[in-house]
C-alpha cells in the first residue's frame, strides 16, 4: 500500500480522513460503523499536547452516543461542575448539574479535556482495527468524477492512491480546503487568548471562598477562566487580552510561551489576587473568525476547523467539529456503498451536508462573535460593561440563575439543541403529514416510550448506528419487509406522535409520514439509506 518514488499504489479506502483531532476521529468512527473502509492520516507524529478545549455540550454527547463512547467520556468528565463568577468584589457560585433539560439524557454541563476526548475516540477506533497513521502528511488531493486522488508523504516515502471521498478535518490551515479551491472568508480578531497550566501559591486565595471548581473573572481588560483541569498542572488558565503588535503565531496553532509576570498581570487586571507558584506550560493563541463559502467540492469535504474558525466564546470549536462529523460520516459511508444509485440521488445525499451544516456554522459564527465582543473586546463599551456595569448588577445575578428555565434556554441555544434541518433535501414529510411533536428535519427529543411492554427512552432506543424506523401505535397494517439491513424497526406501544418516523444516524428526523404512505417511506430510504 505504501511506495516511494511517487508510483501509484492501491489502497482499500473508501473514506480518507485527514486529521486526527476530535472531528476526524468522530468522522472516522461514524463512517466505519456505517460500513465504510476508513483510513485516518495525521501529519503530526504525536497528538498535540497540551490540548485546548474543555467543554462538551449535551448535543455533542447525544451524537456520540450511537458510536458507543459516551460512557467512557463521562467517566473522565466532571458532570456537576461548580462555577464561581467573579464580578468585582462579588462572587456568584452555581452548581451546573441538572440544567432542567428534560428532552436530553445529558442535562448537565460537562467539563472534559480535549485530550481525554481524543484518547477515548482513538481507543474506540483502534478496537475496530483502525489505526491512526501518524507522521503522514497529505500533499495533494484532487476530486475526480468517480474517485478522489491523493498524494501522501510518510516516513515510508511518497504514496499516490485513490479513495472514494476525502474528509478534510485538517484544521484552519487545511490542505484539503486549499486543494479544493474553497475560500476562507473572515478575518483576525484584535484580541488573543493566553493559555497556561499553572500552580498557585497557597491555593487560590480568600476571594475564591474555598471553592475548587471553575472560576470566571470578569475584568475591564477581558476575562480570565481558571479550570481545575490542567494537563501538566492542577489549573488551566485561559485569559483574553489585546494581541501584541508584531508577527503573530500561525492561526490554529499555539504560539510562544507567556512570561509568568504577564500571567499574573492578567489575573490582577481581572481583580484576582492569587499568585502563581509555577507555570508548567503556556502559549499565546491568535484568533480569527472565518467560514468557508462551501463545505464540499466534488468528493472533497471540509469539517471542523477546516470549515469554520470561531472565538472560544461559548465553547463551540470542538463541539461544532464533532457535530459536523456526526452529520457527514454516515453519509459518506452510505454513498460509498451505493451501487446503481442515480447521480441525482447521490448528489442530494452528499449535497445535504453543505445545505445542513453551513447555515448552522454561520449562525454559530454570529453567536460566538457577539459573545466574544462582550467577553474580550478592549473597546470602550464592552470594557465599561465588564469593569463597571457588571459589578453593579452582580447582586441580581443569583436571581437570574435561580430562574432555571432561563438557564436551560441559554444552554439549549449554546449547545445547538435547537438546530434543525427542516429545509434540507433529506427532510421529507407526507402530504398531509401526521400530527406530532416533531417535524422532518427536527432533532429527535428524548421522551418516554413503551416498546415490547417495557418503558424506555427514545434516545436509548436509537442509540445504535443506522436508520431507525419508529412505527407509532396508529400505524396499523404497515408492511415493513424489504427495508434493507440499514434500517432497524421499533414498534412503539405508547409514544407521542403518529404514523411513521425515520430517525437518521445523527439523531434527526429524516422522514415523517402516515402509516399508509409506504411509497414515500421507501422513496426516502432509497435516497438516504440504500
Amino acid at each position: 500500500m505504501v511506495a516511494s518514488g511517487g508510483r501509484a499504489v492501491t489502497s482499500p479506502c473508501q473514506v480518507l480522513v485527514v486529521g486526527a483531532g476530535p472531528t476526524g476521529l468522530t468522522l472516522a468512527l461514524s463512517a466505519h460503523d456505517h460500513g465504510a473502509l476508513v483510513r485516518v492520516v495525521e501529519r503530526r507524529e504525536e497528538a498535540f499536547r497540551p490540548s485546548r478545549a474543555l467543554i462538551v455540550h449535551p448535543r455533542t454527547l447525544e451524537v456520540l452516543r450511537p458510536l458507543g463512547v459516551t460512557d467512557a467520556l463521562l467517566a473522565r468528565a466532571d458532570t456537576a461542575p461548580v462555577g464561581a463568577l467573579h464580578l468585582g468584589a462579588h462572587v456568584v457560585e452555581e452548581r451546573l448539574a441538572d440544567l432542567e433539560l428534560p428532552d436530553t439524557p445529558f442535562p448537565h454541563l460537562t467539563l472534559v479535556r480535549q485530550m481525554d476526548v481524543e484518547e477515548v475516540l482513538g481507543a474506540a477506533l483502534a478496537e475496530r482495527g483502525v489505526q491512526v497513521e501518524r507522521g503522514t502528511q497529505l500533499l495533494t488531493a484532487r476530486a475526480g468524477a468517480g474517485q478522489a486522488g491523493v498524494e501522501l508523504r510518510s516516513p515510508h516515502g511518497v504514496e499516490k492512491t485513490a479513495c472514494g471521498f476525502v474528509a478534510g478535518c485538517d484544521g484552519q490551515d487545511s490542505t484539503v480546503r486549499a486543494d479544493a479551491g474553497i475560500g476562507w472568508r473572515g478575518g483576525p480578531y484584535a484580541e488573543e487568548v493566553v493559555l497556561a497550566d499553572v500552580e498557585f501559591e497557597g491555593g487560590l486565595g480568600a476571594e475564591t471562598r474555598g471553592s475548587d471548581g471553575t472560576h470566571v473573572v470578569a475584568g475591564r481588560h477581558g476575562l480570565v477562566f481558571l479550570f481545575p483541569l490542567g494537563e501538566l498542572a492542577t489549573w488551566r488558565m485561559l485569559a483574553t487580552r489585546r494581541a501584541p503588535l508584531g508577527p503573530s503565531p500561525e492561526f490554529g496553532q499555539s504560539g510562544p510561551p507567556v512570561e509568568t509576570a504577564d500571567l499574573e498581570g492578567l489575573l490582577r487586571g481581572a481583580g484576582f489576587g492569587a499568585r502563581i507558584a509555577s507555570v508548567a506550560w503556556s502559549a499565546q493563541v491568535p484568533l480569527q473568525h472565518r467560514l468557508a463559502p462551501a463545505f464540499r467540492r466534488g468528493r472533497l469535504f471540509l469539517a471542523g476547523d477546516a470549515a469554520h474558525a470561531y472565538s472560544p466564546a461559548t465553547g463551540q470549536g470542538m463541539n461544532a467539529g464533532i457535530q459536523d462529523a456526526a452529520n457527514l460520516g454516515w453519509k459518506l459511508a452510505f454513498a460509498s456503498a451505493t451501487v446503481g444509485t442515480t447521480p441525482d440521488d447521490l448528489s442530494r445525499l452528499l449535497g445535504s451536508y453543505d445545505a445542513e451544516r453551513r447555515p448552522v456554522a454561520f449562525r454559530r459564527l454570529l453567536l460566538t462573535h457577539a459573545a466574544f465582543w462582550g467577553e474580550a473586546s478592549t473597546a470602550p463599551l464592552p470594557s465599561w460593561l465588564r469593569g463597571t456595569a457588571a459589578p453593579v448588577a452582580a447582586p441580581a445575578v443569583p436571581l437570574l440563575l435561580h430562574r432555571r428555565r432561563l438557564v436551560a434556554e441559554a444552554i439549549r441555544t449554546v449547545s445547538q439543541l435547537r438546530v434543525h434541518y427542516r429545509d434540507s433535501p433529506l427532510s421529507v414529510e407526507s402530504t398531509p403529514g401526521p400530527e406530532g411533536p416533531w417535524r422532518a428535519g427536527d432533532r429527535l427529543p428524548d421522551l418516554d416510550v413503551t416498546v415490547g411492554g417495557s418503558p424506555t427512552r427514545l434516545h436509548a432506543l436509537v442509540a445504535a448506528p443506522g436508520m431507525h424506523l419508529l412505527v407509532h401505535p396508529d400505524a396499523v397494517g404497515v408492511s415493513l419487509s424489504g427495508l434493507g439491513p440499514r434500517v432497524t424497526v421499533h414498534r412503539l406501544e405508547h409514544a407521542p406522535g403518529h404514523g411513521l418516523t425515520v430517525v437518521r444516524p445523527d439523531g434527526y428526523v429524516g422522514f415523517r409520514g402516515t402509516g399508509a404512505d409506504q411509497t414515500g417511506l421507501r422513496a426516502w430510504l432509497s435516497l438516504a439509506a440504500t
